[in-house]
């Protein structure tokens, strides 16, 4: 008790004399005392890590785990370096190698830098998928990467530029990775890595910033609808004459709408994508773009189309509904809404993302009205094999479908839909059709929308209802139908 006495004491005192020293300290500040910063170190990997703490390897979910280590032996002028075993294609701990190596605490202040280096070799010649840093599995605000890097079996040094420097005060992503068998027909190999590091090197030229990959593109959006902004990244000359296109996270970019009565502001969505809302509906708003003072290349022109047309609301009460794509109903798991096929030319389709390009997605009173968009149409599915459960559709007596069609209508024009049963990895089992001639496509509500209700004893053939594996959509000449819209494909029991 008496020694915890005296250390509580002595503890006292210390903050006494703490407190004294900081307000008198505090009074003595000036109006031109500098806040401390981050650390500025620049290296990551020479050697050894340096300063990354003690949990800084970060594999991603669906790579091999085991694939990092360190390898004593071999090394760019010394006897160390990071080696990654990217495993077979078949391995079952992983198909590829890939992770993060992050700082492990508080972030470093890379505004002194203007590019990340770092020597690598393989095993063999390949091309590596992806090498980059910025990602920290939390905001991950400035990714930059370069992709398909080919890499030899002897050290070479990698310039990856930093796209704004300035806005790096806090990084903790210090360097990503993602490596496959793409290039090697799906055999392992080995990669070796060193002396990563920040530089500041003064001999990288930007030639120019670019959004949607340098196009300028036109769309029509319908008020409420989000335009995704994809493509980002910029093009260095470096100082071996090489022109490297890195990819750059949007945090790098200023955006301007040019017109805000007509498209929102640019913001980001919790997908880590960046988008305008469609708020007019009429006029035109050019999306720009531009990283410090320099205008990027592309841009986007948003055409106000007015107000989204909607498929009429399913009414049906969901105890009667087995439903594949529908925002009434919870859809079963479908392996595909886009299923191509040798010889098909469609286009288009949706998936798990609303704001899919193939999906129209506009935010109506909050609520989010998705659609399957098929272009060019020939012959697609919507699937249910392989790696979802086939469907049981035994209980129900009829199929329900919305389709509009974007395109003017001719006599002699019609869409063919089948049902086809399937064995759990895809063969067709049993199949029957149903074709639906121009006078079905055009008896439409003020929308465009066609409601068709077909009876599953309508498709002939059709014998195995419990196990419905693919919905297919088939027109092309002399069908003459390609360009569609489709919501609310359903089963229902009458």
């Amino acid at each position: 008790m008496k020694n915890q006495k005296n250390n509580f004491l002595k503890l006292t005192l210390l903050l006494s004399l703490f407190l004294v020293v900081n307000v008198s300290c505090e009074r003595d500040l000036s109006d031109d005392a500098v806040l401390s910063t981050f650390p500025k170190t620049a290296e990551i990997f020479t050697d050894d890590f340096v300063g990354l703490g003690s949990d800084f390897y970060k594999p991603y979910g669906d790579s091999k785990f085991t694939a990092f280590s360190v390898d004593l032996e071999q090394g760019y002028e010394s006897n160390s370096s990071i080696r990654i075993d990217v495993p077979n294609a078949t391995d079952p701990e992983g198909a590829y190698a890939g992770g993060i190596f992050v700082i492990d605490g508080a972030g470093r202040n890379l505004t002194d830098f203007d590019a990340l280096t770092f020597y690598v070799k393989a095993s063999q010649g390949v091309t590596v998928g992806e090498f980059g840093f910025g990602e920290d599995f939390a905001e991950n605000k400035f990714i930059t990467t370069i992709t398909n890097v080919g890499v030899g079996t002897n050290w070479t040094k990698i310039t990856i530029p930093i796209l704004d420097a300035s806005r790096l005060l806090q990084e903790r992503g210090m360097f990503r990775y993602a490596a496959g068998t793409n290039s090697t027909n799906g055999f392992g190999f080995t990669l070796w890595i060193d002396e990563i590091k920040f530089e500041k090197l003064g001999t990288n030229n930007l030639l120019y910033p670019f959004i949607l990959n340098g196009d300028d593109n036109s769309v029509d959006g319908f008020a409420g609808s989000n335009q995704i902004i994809t493509g980002l990244g910029a093009v260095y000359s470096l100082a071996n004459g090489q022109n490297i296109t890195i990819n750059a996270a949007p945090s790098y970019f200023n955006f301007n709408v040019s017109n805000t009565s007509v498209a929102s502001p640019v913001a980001l969505n919790n997908l880590g994508q960046i988008f305008t809302s469609v708020i007019g509906t009429s006029g035109s708003a050019v999306v720009t773009a531009q990283v410090d003072n320099t205008l990027a290349q592309g841009s986007l022109t948003i055409n106000a189309v007015g107000a989204f047309p909607h498929a009429p609301v399913p009414t049906r009460p969901a105890s009667s509904v087995v439903s594949l794509f529908s925002d009434e109903y919870n859809n079963l798991p479908v392996r595909h809404y886009n299923g191509f096929f040798s010889g098909s030319n469609t286009q288009g389709g949706a998936g798990n993302d609303p704001n899919n390009v193939d999906i129209q997605a506009p935010f109506i009173n909050g609520s989010i009205d998705n659609i399957i968009n098929y272009t060019q149409l020939d012959f697609v599915s919507i699937g249910m094999y392989e790696t979802v459960p086939r469907v049981n559709i035994s209980g129900m007596t009829h199929m329900h479908v919305d389709i509009n069609v974007k395109q003017a209508v001719a006599a002699s024009n019609f869409i063919r839909i089948e049902l086809h049963s399937s064995l759990a990895n895809g063969p067709t089992t049993s199949s029957g059709s149903f074709v639906l001639n121009a006078a079905s496509l055009t008896n439409v509500d003020v929308n465009g929308w066609a409601s068709i209700d077909i009876p599953i004893s309508s498709f002939p053939g059709f014998n195995d209802a419990t196990n419905l594996g693919q919905v297919f959509f088939v027109s092309g000449n002399p069908g003459g139908i390609f360009n569609i819209w489709v919501d609310n494909v359903y089963f229902y029991a009458q």
